[in-house]
């Protein structure tokens, strides 16, 4: 049976990641195990001790699930923007790929799934290592992973349908300081985002991270609630496929020029 060329794109970067992944080990799977060790059980230790409880969980349970899917979501912005700017203008193996049977549409899917297949490996082991360290209560805890993957595909579809429309990697510093870098402090991955001010309680909402998180917490602590989790599920979803449409339009635009 032929492999549509969707999963050819997949299947390339799988390739590349094989021989490449020694070399990313530590940030994808040491950096976030020795954060949340240092956060979840160095600091959760000072929190419980003077609060309790954080969002009716011990600090360890509250945090491991914000960490998992915020460290999908930051490999998944940096795999977004640079990676694709190598693809188009500084290597250019772009060219090589739609001058096969594979359209630039299916090129900016292929990589959005990849994206998201990455981040479920990714998260897979950090959830090990949080199980391990006593932060996943309930066994609906592998749940957590596809959320972290949903996040992830939630940034990567946009931010590379923006980084296809570049001729320099400018503005990628200023992104990841000045976008994905409060995301990921004010997103309730570290504390409730009722803490926040109530204006920057309603950013947060619209903050993909903030409704990953809120998946991941539910599926590891195994508290579910039908309405609110669809919702997240049903937004990021939609994150996901306006990133595409913009995406496949701009891949075209930009690759068969």
């Amino acid at each position: 049976m032929q492999i549509p060329p969707l999963w050819r794109v997949v299947e390339r970067e799988a390739h590349v990641y094989r021989r490449l992944w020694r070399g990313l080990a530590f940030t994808t799977f040491v950096q976030p195990a020795l954060y949340l060790a240092a956060m979840g059980v160095g600091l959760g230790s000072l929190v419980n001790a003077h609060t309790g409880h954080v969002g009716g969980l011990d600090y360890l349970d509250f945090v491991a699930p914000g960490l998992l899917v915020a460290s999908a979501m930051q490999i998944a912005c940096a795999e977004s923007m640079w990676p694709v700017l190598a693809g188009v203008k500084w290597m250019r193996f772009y060219n090589g790929v739609v001058a096969t049977p594979i359209t630039p549409g299916q090129l900016d899917i292929g990589y959005v799934v990849w994206i998201a297949v990455r981040s479920m490996l990714g998260s897979t082991a950090f959830l090990i290592v949080a199980a391990a360290l006593g932060a996943i209560p309930s066994a609906w805890g592998i749940l957590a992973v596809p959320a972290a993957a949903l996040c992830a595909a939630a940034f990567c579809a946009p931010l590379a349908a923006f980084s296809i429309t570049q001729d320099s990697d400018l503005s990628f510093p200023m992104i990841m300081r000045l976008g994905v870098l409060p995301l990921f402090l004010f997103s309730g991955t570290f504390f409730p985002v009722s803490q926040l001010p109530k204006g920057l309680q309603f950013v947060a909402w619209f903050s993909p991270l903030w409704h990953g998180v809120e998946l991941a917490r539910a599926a590891t602590t195994g508290h579910f609630e039908l309405g609110p989790d669809l919702a997240h599920i049903v937004f990021l979803s939609v994150c996901v496929a306006l990133g595409i449409a913009f995406g496949v339009r701009n891949y075209t635009r930009r690759l068969s020029a």
